[in-house]
C-alpha cells in the first residue's frame, strides 16, 4: 500500500535553501518515491492561511517512506535546511486499492 510523505517548510533563506532542495530528489528516487506536489501555489479553503511550503511524496509504502527518511543520503542532506527552514514532515499511509 502507497504511503505519503507530507512535508511543510517555512523557508526563511530561499536561496541557502535550495542547496536543500537539490539535494533530496535523488534520495528521493533512490526509494522508490515521486514527488506529487512541489511547492506550488496552495489556496486555503478553511482555518488560517497556509503559509508553509508544502511537498507531498508518494512512496510505495510506508517502510520505503522511513527507509528514505533514515537513510545517509537523506541524512546528509538535512544540514542544508537546519538553519533556513522550520519543517513538519509526516508519513501517512494511504489507502490499499
Amino acid at each position: 500500500m502507497p504511503a505519503y510523505l507530507i512535508y511543510r517548510a517555512h523557508v526563511h533563506d530561499t536561496e541557502a535553501y535550495r542547496a536543500y532542495m537539490t539535494r533530496t530528489p535523488t534520495a528521493i528516487a533512490a526509494f522508490g518515491g515521486r514527488f506529487l506536489a512541489r511547492g506550488g501555489e496552495t489556496v486555503t479553503l478553511e482555518g488560517e492561511p497556509e503559509t508553509a511550503r508544502v511537498i507531498i511524496v508518494e512512496f510505495p509504502s510506508r517502510a520505503a517512506a522511513q527507509a528514505f527518511y533514515d537513510s545517509d543520503i537523506y541524512r546528509a542532506a538535512i544540514p542544508f535546511r537546519h538553519q533556513v527552514a522550520d519543517v513538519q514532515m509526516v508519513i501517512v499511509e494511504g489507502l490499499a486499492t
